[in-house]
């Protein structure tokens, strides 16, 4: 769907896309320097809010963006990475999103290691997401990932434990329950939904958009 077309709700949704798109974009040009989640956060965060005011047509829609919003489902407290808010005078929508970002050195210019724990940590913003939509209200949860491994995104051979968490190109999941353990601590996962992981790649970047259906 167009940005443009569409209801209040869809060009919401879209505005995420776009956003999306536009991150994706300036990364990969260099013109934006993401080195960890945070940054990430951050810098999304600014587009999205220049393209909001663009998608309100009407004198009553308005749009909140909101960073670490605390919310309580199932007896935990979480924050989720990126709230959007839109209301209109009769409805208002909720999405969550949630944002992972992997870089293969650190700033220091050391290796970070840990692939295993950012790919499980993808399925866990997944389970977590549809986990705000069924307990917290919220109306849709997006998954925004980048990396810059590709071996993550096309590689040569998944026989390491971890692949049982595979987020690979082209890899489609549903209704999952992942116990496979990582880093030493236990994992117990439930996805319902079902996803595929189509990647963009922008120069050495790797950009992936989730939504369950």
């Amino acid at each position: 769907m167009y940005i443009l077309d569409g209801s209040f709700e869809d060009r919401l949704r879209e505005s995420i896309t776009f956003a999306w798109n536009v991150f994706s974009e300036k990364v990969g040009s260099g013109l934006l320097h993401i080195n960890k989640e945070a940054s990430m956060q951050l810098q999304y965060s600014y587009i999205l809010q220049q393209v909001v005011p663009l998608i309100c047509f009407n004198d009553d829609e308005n749009v909140k963006i909101e960073l670490e919003t605390g919310v309580r489902v199932e007896d935990k407290s979480r924050e989720i990475d990126l709230v959007l808010l839109g209301k209109t005078s009769t409805q208002s929508y909720k999405i969550a999103v949630e944002m992972k970002c992997y870089r293969e050195y650190a700033s220091s210019g050391g290796k970070r290691g840990a692939t295993d724990i950012f790919m499980k940590d993808v399925y866990e913003d997944l389970y977590l997401l549809e986990s705000y939509c069924n307990l917290a209200n919220f109306d849709k949860g997006i998954a925004l990932v980048m990396n810059d491994l590709g071996r993550l995104v096309n590689p040569k051979k998944k026989d390491a434990k971890c692949w049982d968490y595979d987020i690979s190109d082209g890899t489609k999941v549903s209704d999952l329950h992942l116990t496979t353990p990582i880093g030493g601590k236990p994992v117990d996962l439930k996805i319902n939904k079902s996803y595929e992981f189509k990647w963009i790649k922008k120069n050495e970047f790797w950009f992936l958009e989730n939504e369950g259906i």
